[in-house]
């Protein structure tokens, strides 16, 4: 009897995702735990594996197809001693795509479109007609200063793809009314609007551009910071931290931890400072929940990660109870699989508070947003030399500044301060952080 995969649910959030790319085709024999596909989901870009053995008969879902609901069928296995040319789609639930459909969905990778002969002559196109065409088709187009409604389709249904657009040369100038549908049918704004939509008033489409496809954790990204600014009120606390005893003591400690492979950095001994901070101040280390406060005896720091989909933040679990070898082995750990897109949900998932540094691109300070459901998120700037007042003198410092940015509905401007100079505190006096 034939197994039917199913998106699965990647994430306790996840509602639907992108299957991203399949890793193998129809007619492939899989084993339980061989890898079947990439999908991403709202967070990140994970691996899909078997779990029975047999023969990949059909495969339903195109790589490629954006909002793929949970359960969705995306392929049948056929099992040992089926003959998997017999096997059958099974037929597609209300709501499911069906297999053409997201066939036509989905658009090709940049760097290899497939084309299909069509079954039938293309029709031919009035100059009303909407313009069928791939993505990278179109953009090719664009570049070259084609007219697609001048071009014949080699794709299924006539739909116009890569080879199609390669070889072509810009002709004359198309009648009004075909420059009018060609421009109707391409993408020509960041915010693409669907077809038979008029562009947005403010839209220049005499300016160079590319329109570039937002991944679902861009979407998520987006979503997520204008709902903590559109619903959390932020208030802002700075300090400025002398950095001088925690750089000698870090450098003493890299030369005990050398033989052990363990380099430690400045932000290692933040998100620990911080974790001890969030312990012994724990009217900060809680989330609001409308008619309750959740208090959290332990600090979980999420800290953010630059990624080439955007900002992830895995989380460093019991950072006060941690030592630093230790923080610091997991975060290159964490942050090397975050920019693989291969970080697993309970990774990133939870967490009590945030910390972002920005000082590697010589930030010297900046108020970052709140990662709801958390009450707090420190930002940390570059650490430079200023003039500063030691001993009562004027000297010169290597000084930071760190701001917080807390959820005024579950933490007081006084509690927040609280946090702050206990940071400062732990930083200018790290053995504190360590004993």
């Amino acid at each position: 009897m034939s197994i039917e995969l199913k998106m699965p649910a990647l994430s306790p959030t996840m509602e639907e995702g992108t299957l991203a790319k399949w890793l193998v085709k129809e007619g492939d024999t899989v084993a339980a735990g061989d890898l079947l596909a990439e999908i991403e989901t709202d967070k990140a870009t994970m691996e899909f594996e078997a779990v029975d053995e047999g023969v990949v008969a059909r495969i339903l879902v195109a790589e490629g197809t954006d909002g793929v609901k949970v359960g969705t069928v995306i392929a049948v296995i056929a099992e040992e001693g089926e003959d998997a040319g017999s096997v059958e789609a099974p037929k597609a639930e209300k709501g499911q795509p069906k297999a053409k459909e997201t066939a036509e969905k989905a658009g090709p990778a940049e760097t290899e479109e497939k084309t299909e002969p069509a079954s039938a002559p293309a029709p031919k196109r009035g100059e009303g007609d909407r313009v069928k065409a791939s993505p990278l088709a179109r953009r090719i187009a664009a570049e070259k200063g084609l007219d697609l409604s001048a071009l014949e389709g080699s794709g299924p249904n006539g739909r116009i793809v890569k080879a199609d657009v390669e070889d072509a040369k810009p002709g004359a100038a198309p009648k009004p009314q075909a420059a009018a549908s060609a421009a109707a049918a391409a993408p020509t704004a960041p915010a693409a609007a669907p077809a038979g939509e008029a562009k947005p008033v403010w839209f220049d489409d005499s300016i160079p551009h590319e329109i570039e496809k937002l991944s679902n954790i861009r979407k998520t990204i987006a979503r997520r910071l204008t709902e903590a600014k559109q619903t959390i009120p932020h208030i802002y606390l700075t300090v400025d931290i002398r950095l001088d005893a925690l750089l000698k003591l870090r450098g003493e400690l890299n030369k005990g931890l050398e033989s052990r492979g363990v380099k430690l950095s400045v932000n290692d001994m933040l998100i620990k400072a911080l974790g001890v901070a969030l312990e012994a101040t724990p009217k900060c280390n809680v989330t609001f929940l409308g008619n309750d406060m959740v208090s959290y005896k332990r600090a979980d720091v999420s800290v953010a990660v630059s990624t080439p989909s955007g900002l992830i933040t895995p989380i460093v679990r019991d950072a006060a109870g941690k030592s630093l070898s230790k923080i610091s082995t997991e975060m290159k750990e964490l942050a090397g699989r975050a920019k693989d897109n291969k970080l697993k949900p309970e990774e990133y998932q939870g967490g009590t508070a945030s910390i972002s540094n920005m000082g590697m691109f010589g930030i010297k300070q900046f108020e970052a947003v709140i990662n709801p459901p958390q009450g707090m998120i420190l930002a940390i700037g570059a650490g430079e030399k200023r003039p500063y007042i030691v001993d009562d003198a004027l000297g010169v410092a290597t000084v930071m500044s760190a701001t917080g940015s807390f959820d005024h509905r579950a933490i007081d401007g006084a509690d927040g301060a609280e946090l702050m100079k206990l940071f400062k505190e732990l930083v200018e006096n790290p053995f504190g952080m360590i004993a």
